[in-house]
């Protein structure tokens, strides 16, 4: 793996920024930070529609005591944006959890905890199964399994998460709809789903919409929701007999709408060997809206 150095990170203190250019082909931009030697390093990935920017107000303190990797997933932030292919491969989980193996290794780092959000958790759903070895503790983020929410569609669920629907239609239909003014679309969308108004910073929606203006990530957006609608659900039913290995822990917004529509710790407990965790006051993004409460949760559990 080739590492080149991008300079110190604009919105994570302590952190620097990092191109990883795996043997797949793929280049993964990651910031680093924290205490190589201390506790358990910790991998965070973000979800839809953000990047790695999203941990600002909660990686520095994981970095006081242990190494912190925060990694653009394929697709999102500074990462390649492969074109996507007719079965959506490309964008599938196993993809993109075989992209963050590559990573991990290539720094060295065999054994992490990993800390998904969103999509960063359907990742890491993906990823423990696959690489079981790697991982000690799990920790998903306002999530339940893909296939129980497509299977369990309501009209509630399908007007709440409209966007599961609409990014999966055929291609160039939901491109170029958003492509038309991202802007609008990247603001309805995350102010739909953060409860506690102000705590997006307009330097850091800036940063999410740079990015969200790229067209390439457009289109990986909408083949990461098409692979979760078809190729992940066909490699979910294949390995239905496995469990994730590592104890998971999970928060969930207790405003949003994943708590309100489902029993969040039921729908893991046949997918985890050990499952626990509860909601925090907030939305969908409890890392923006109440890092202390999120930080004190986390803790509680990495380091029990």
């Amino acid at each position: 793996m080739k590492l080149c150095s991008r300079g110190p990170s604009p919105f994570v203190p302590g952190f620097e920024l990092f191109d990883a250019s795996l043997e797949n082909g793929i280049t993964i931009r990651f910031a680093r930070g924290g205490r190589p030697g201390g506790k358990t390093p910790l991998l965070m990935v973000h979800g839809h529609p953000h990047n790695h920017v999203i941990w600002r107000k909660v990686a520095p303190d994981f970095a006081k005591d242990r190494e912190v990797i925060l990694a653009d997933l394929r697709g999102y932030g500074d990462s390649s944006k492969p074109a996507g292919d007719p079965a959506h491969r490309t964008y599938s989980k196993v993809e993109m959890a075989k992209d963050l193996a590559l990573l991990m290794k290539g720094l060295g780092l065999p054994l992490f905890d990993f800390v998904g959000h969103d999509r960063g958790g359907r990742v890491g759903h993906r990823f423990a199964l696959d690489y079981p070895e790697c991982v000690r503790k799990a920790v998903f983020i306002d999530i339940a399994p893909t296939a129980l929410m497509y299977a369990r569609t309501n009209k509630e669920f399908a007007t709440k998460y409209v966007w599961w629907f609409f990014l999966i239609q055929p291609a160039p239909f939901p491109e170029r709809m958003i492509g038309y003014d991202p802007a609008y679309y990247l603001r309805h969308h995350i102010e739909g789903q953060i409860k506690i108004k102000g705590v997006v910073e307009d330097e850091v929606f800036a940063e999410y919409l740079r990015c969200y203006r790229d067209p390439a990530e457009i289109h990986a957006i909408c083949e990461d929701y098409r692979a979760a609608a078809t190729i992940d659900l066909e490699d979910d039913a294949r390995d239905a007999e496995k469990r994730i290995e590592a104890p998971l822990f999970l928060l969930w917004g207790g405003r949003g709408t994943v708590g309100k529509l489902y029993d969040v710790l039921d729908t893991w407990r046949d997918r985890a060997r050990t499952v626990s965790g509860h909601p925090l006051d907030c939305g969908h993004s409890p890392q923006e809206e109440c890092p202390e409460a999120f930080l004190e949760a986390v803790h509680g559990f990495l380091d029990d």
